[in-house]
């Protein structure tokens, strides 16, 4: 059976292993500078920073989805800035991609948040065709970084 929950405490080692995971699918593994110690104060306090899904079958882990809130000026409201989406290779074609987007569709609707989004490499066609199906438009977009420091 497949479900998803919104992750606790006590889940910090399964969050932080998928962290690992995604990045090292996407070949940035060097690019995590967290660890379970931040995670747990930024993402489990009072006042979080970031939420957590986690898809489970059978009471297996077969993946995750974070993410943060945000503000639009253009909207005048907040909504919910998707980070990642990933599931284990061996849980695939399971439907757990689609569970994981519409509980976080749900967390949405309970906020009375009406706008979700999140970023796709372009060359992901597996993905966009997946985000499309859900009913999501795909803009091409460039993603700017700059680290300030």
């Amino acid at each position: 059976m497949l479900i998803v929950r919104e992750a606790c405490e006590k889940d910090i080692d399964t969050v932080y292993d998928l962290i690992i995971a995604i990045a090292r699918h996407h070949d940035q593994a060097h690019c995590v500078v967290t660890d379970k110690s931040e995670l747990l104060k930024s993402g489990f306090s009072e006042t979080p920073l970031f939420g957590v899904l986690l898809a489970e079958i059978d009471g297996e882990v077969a993946g995750y989805a974070s993410y943060t809130w945000n503000y639009s000026i253009w909207l005048g409201a907040s909504y919910m800035n998707i980070d990642d989406v990933f599931v284990w290779e061996s849980f695939r074609g399971q439907k757990v991609g689609e569970a994981l987007m519409q509980k976080a569709r749900s967390v949405c609707q309970v906020k009375g948040v009406n706008r979700m989004k999140w970023e796709v490499e372009q060359d992901n066609l597996q993905a966009i065709k997946f985000y499309e199906r859900l009913g999501a438009s795909v803009d091409i977009k460039g993603v700017c970084r700059w680290s300030v420091n």
